[in-house]
């Protein structure tokens, strides 16, 4: 799904506030039709921009709004089996390992994220040089990121 694409609001408001008194609060009717859509799946794929080192605020406001309390951590914990996280990078690999870049993204997703929801097999990939405009290069791209998908949805059967 494209968050832009159906006009997904990643700004938390008063109705997606987590209420700790509550085990399973309710939700906006938004957030509550994306929770129901993420818990129809054992695994969960992200593919992103990577802004700054981390994801872009759209994808950053729906983990906040739909990983909510009662749903993702609290109460409750994600059921899904495994994570992808997709990353498009216009640094090469080179640059991301500079200052450790590279683990400082991981740990964030893989442990920051992913292990405190629950998911214990999170997987980071990532498309390297992404803004050279070189067909081949974006033709092998392309191919990488068909082989992720094929790959993680084997593993997630």
């Amino acid at each position: 799904m494209d968050l832009h694409r159906i006009g997904f609001n990643p700004v938390l408001g008063e109705n997606d506030e987590p209420d700790w008194s509550i085990s399973r609060p309710k939700y906006s009717a938004e957030v509550e039709r994306e929770i129901d859509r993420m818990l129809r799946y054992n695994a969960l794929a992200y593919v992103f921009p990577l802004w700054w080192y981390s994801m872009p605020a759209m994808l950053k406001g729906y983990i906040e709004r739909v990983w909510n309390y009662g749903v993702a951590y609290g109460s409750s914990r994600l059921s899904h089996q495994h994570i992808l996280w997709l990353i498009l990078a216009a640094a090469s690999p080179k640059d991301l390992a500079k200052r450790d870049y590279d683990k400082m993204i991981a740990h964030q997703l893989n442990v920051g994220l992913a292990n405190y929801v629950g998911i214990q097999n999170s997987q980071i990939e990532y498309l390297y040089e992404t803004l050279k405009e070189d067909p081949k290069h974006i033709e092998t791209l392309l191919d990488q990121a068909y082989q992720y998908g094929l790959n993680y949805a084997k593993q997630s059967i």
